[in-house]
């Protein structure tokens, strides 16, 4: 008997959702370092720009009490249409099921706040009455406190959501180095987002592999290396 939840995660079958990545939504944050939460959410963000991952972006009473999307997030999808909604839980927006039915992709990778509000509900219901498949990306969303967090994951998790985190995804995506129309652009991201893998990156591009380093690079750009 096939079990689609067994399919590691490609550029062809998934489809992605930014849930309230909003200021006032970050304020309550407790259960991550809001930092790090932004620094996870555009480095994921950017690596479904680089897979042309189908996207969407929600926000809640953004005019309000929300605020406006994280800028670095909007600016991974210049032009992008943003669905605002009234509901915490965002499936229930018919915009939002729209654009999600538009995709045609049933596994649906989730980065939101707050966990045990927006994600929990979106995800629970979005399995039952759309019978989605969600990978909620727990590095690149946040609760209002460690607690509610954990425990809306372990929830979730019991319901049959599937338990991830942002680079994981991403090297997912990757899947292989060989992969060269973004390898890259994924080294990018990792040098940029992956603290100290990305790290162990620069050091290897500039010692290991004699890479001009950033001060000495005409173009302050760092020479690609070969895929392994």
């Amino acid at each position: 008997m096939s079990n689609s939840k067994l399919e590691v995660l490609t550029p062809d079958n998934c489809q992605m959702i930014f849930i309230d990545q909003q200021p006032q939504m970050a304020f309550g944050v407790q259960s991550i370092d809001r930092q790090v939460l932004k620094n996870n959410v555009v480095g994921l963000a950017k690596a479904a720009s680089v897979f042309n991952i189908p996207t969407i972006i929600t926000t809640v009473e953004t005019e309000s009490f929300s605020g406006n999307t994280f800028p670095e997030l909007l600016d991974v999808f210049p032009g992008k249409d943003i669905l605002e909604r009234t509901s915490m839980n965002s499936w229930d927006d018919q915009k939002v099921r729209d654009a999600l039915q538009a995709n045609g992709k049933k596994k649906v990778v989730v980065s939101g706040l707050w966990t045990e509000v927006c994600n929990n509900t979106f995800a629970l219901c979005a399995m039952l009455e759309g019978d989605y498949e969600i990978y909620m990306v727990a590095d690149a969303s946040g609760g209002t406190s460690k607690e509610a967090h954990d425990f809306a994951m372990q929830r979730m998790i019991q319901a049959g959501v599937i338990p991830v985190t942002w680079q994981q995804v991403l090297l997912e995506w990757q899947r292989d180095w060989a992969h060269k129309e973004t390898y890259n652009a994924v080294m990018d991201i990792v040098r940029e987002h992956s603290g100290a893998y990305g790290m162990g990156v620069d050091y290897a591009y500039t010692m290991v592999h004699n890479a001009p380093s950033r001060q000495k690079s005409e173009h302050n750009t760092l020479a690609p290396v070969p895929a392994r």
